[in-house]
């Protein structure tokens, strides 16, 4: 009941009208986006009562399952499963929020559908086995927490019948500790225990390492100036900065120097293209 999110219940059914794809979950989502004044503001997303799931399929040896569903004002969530000889695993979760729903994100600078794609990070389960999970977890990605609860999941059912035979998920077995409802405040990496005598286990002696460098922070990009011609005639110009943040295991910025970039493209009657070349094979295109 922390959450006001609805359960949502999906039974795919093959030709002959047998389920192959069932789901039963719970789920919602904490999600940081910037405002228009450029603040960065919390919000949590649920489903709402009204469900679809338009475009699941049931899968079969050499296609994966896929469970979609859509809510809300533009929002869907899905999950494509794929099997072996034996088990099956959930492969890639792709949630896309749409900030036009102002309920959802009042004042968002950005403004559509935004997507996000993360790696389903459960192991593998065996067939003819169903998938239940009853307490919280959490899967992150970028600014985007998921938390699961009530989960029934079985992709490729045999015979058209649920199994009876579950896999339990970590936070359900009983060596887990009890689980605290995430919110926007507690679903962070837990706090560093401080060191005592019967935590800290005697390591050999090594000689100690300088502290790291902490990375220069990356200034503000220099504007450059951008122009084409068309003929004689200037048709396209451009005064902007630019500053890539590059998602990978560690951030990455990277400023565009206008003195090494050179600007190409073309103007037609209804459409300009702007291509900056950096010379160090960053190519952006407008």
């Amino acid at each position: 009941g922390f959450f006001q999110s609805y359960a949502v219940e999906v039974d795919i059914k093959d030709a002959s009208n047998a389920t192959c794809l069932y789901a039963n979950w719970m789920m919602s989502f904490l999600i940081t986006y910037e405002s228009n004044n450029g603040d960065y503001k919390n919000t949590t997303l649920n489903l709402s009562p009204n469900v679809t799931h338009n475009g699941s399929v049931c899968g079969n040896d050499t296609q994966a399952a896929l469970l979609a569903v859509q809510f809300g004002e533009g929002h869907s969530w899905s999950i494509n499963i794929t099997k072996t000889n034996e088990t099956y695993q959930g492969d890639f979760i792709t949630l896309t929020y749409n900030t036009n729903d102002t309920a959802v994100f009042p004042d968002a600078k950005r403004k559509g559908p935004v997507t996000v794609l993360m790696k389903d990070p459960a192991g593998p389960v065996q067939l003819n086995t169903v998938f239940v999970c009853h307490n919280y977890f959490v899967i992150e990605a970028e600014n985007i927490k998921q938390i699961f609860w009530n989960v029934t999941v079985q992709a490729f059912v045999q015979n058209g019948t649920v199994s009876k035979k579950e896999t339990r998920c970590p936070a359900d077995r009983p060596t887990s500790a009890p689980t605290v409802p995430p919110t926007i405040a507690n679903v962070t990496t837990a706090p560093t225990v401080p060191p005592t005598i019967a935590n800290v286990t005697t390591a050999p002696t090594t000689t100690a390492s300088p502290a790291p460098t902490p990375p220069k922070p990356v200034e503000n990009p220099d504007t450059g100036n951008y122009s084409l011609k068309s003929g004689n005639k200037t048709c396209f110009l451009a005064t902007v900065g630019l500053q890539l943040n590059v998602s990978q295991d560690k951030p990455l910025l990277i400023n565009i120097n206008p003195k090494t970039t050179v600007a190409d493209g073309a103007c037609g009657n209804t459409t300009a293209t702007l291509k900056l070349n950096d010379g160090n094979s960053t190519l952006i295109g407008f």
